[in-house]
């Protein structure tokens, strides 16, 4: 998730534990324990090369094996110092491993991918129900935790922040339940197509989970169809595009290509552009914009030579459809 709802989601859950006289500090400290696995970007600046720089975040500092463990060293060390982890150790302890926990957690609700086994050599965990920016989500922990600040010790921030919690949590609840029925609708469709067996994934569009993206891949490249939750009726409808996949398959054993493709579980589009063969993640965006693509390779007569990846940028135009993605939720194409 973006870094403004893990700030809220941290203070909102620190300070529905705490002590009642500790509720505003602890505002601030579940705040800055949520957010403290994305820290792992911070040496990854250090490098030039685009892949790592994409796979390795949400990596290590994003799993389940090592987070507990962290969690109960920073426990012990704030405890042995006194103040008010030593005044309630056991309320701090829960805070600590929650607010670390629930980082990868509901990172592993988007589509991005988040190394929650690591350092097991498993694909990421994407999840994909939520969009990475989610008003709906954040919001009611924003006003929570907005609450808890302005009563402090008082009994209205605590029913404000339980409030802002149930409401986070059946929102996420609320996502699995939506993507169960797209899950449902999109088998039947592909099916109906003869690609009920083709890999596919359902993600929801930028800032809602009543209209959803559906992509499957075919021999020849992928299709892909919406569904909107409250308009729609009736079989999704595919669109086919094409991708370069024998050029793929020329340079999948390359160390860079391999990895991409174990990031992104090979839900990828091949194109050549000015002789580079570019490769695109179909997990983030949609048809023709997408927001990671890479050049790994350039035609050395009818041979593809790989190159170190160069991350590509061109023309966005996804964001002038957004107010037409608004309308498509409550109408059908």
């Amino acid at each position: 998730m973006d870094s403004v709802t893990h700030l809220f989601i941290g203070g909102a859950i620190a300070a529905a534990l705490a002590p009642p006289a500790q509720r505003r500090a602890a505002l601030l400290a579940g705040a800055a324990l949520n957010s403290l696995p994305d820290l792992d970007v911070l040496p990854l600046f250090l490098t030039d090369d685009p892949v790592i720089r994409m796979t390795w975040h949400r990596a290590a500092t994003h799993s389940l094996f090592l987070l507990p463990l962290v969690g109960w060293l920073l426990w012990a060390w704030f405890r042995s110092r006194g103040g008010r982890v030593a005044a309630a150790p056991t309320r701090w302890f829960w805070i600590i491993q929650l607010c670390l926990v629930t980082h990868p957690l509901i990172d592993a609700c988007t589509v991005y991918g988040t190394q929650i086994w690591w350092p097991l050599p498993v694909p990421p965990a994407m999840w994909s129900t939520l969009f990475i920016i989610d008003p709906m989500l954040t919001l009611p922990l924003v006003i929570g935790c907005v609450a808890a600040a302005w009563f402090g010790a008082r009994p209205a921030a605590g029913r404000a922040l339980a409030a802002s919690l149930a409401i986070a949590v059946g929102y996420v609840g609320w996502s699995f339940v939506a993507k169960a029925m797209i899950e449902r609708e999109a088998r039947a469709s592909l099916a109906a197509i003869g690609l009920g067996d083709a890999p596919r994934f359902t993600v929801p569009m930028p800032f809602n989970t009543l209209l959803w993206r559906v992509v499957a891949m075919t021999p020849e490249g992928f299709v892909e169809g919406e569904r909107s939750l409250v308009a729609d009726r009736g079989p999704i409808r595919f669109t086919h595009f094409d991708s370069e996949t024998r050029a793929l398959d020329a340079v999948r054993s390359q160390p860079q290509v391999a990895r991409l493709l174990w990031f992104n579980h090979h839900f990828t589009k091949a194109q050549v552009r000015e002789g580079q063969l570019v490769l695109s993640d179909l997990r983030m965006g949609s048809e023709p914009d997408y927001s990671f693509r890479f050049a790994v390779a350039e035609r050395e007569g009818h041979q593809w030579r790989a190159i170190p990846a160069q991350q590509l940028k061109w023309p966005w135009e996804a964001s002038r459809r957004l107010a037409a993605m608004w309308t498509r939720i409550w109408e059908q194409p």
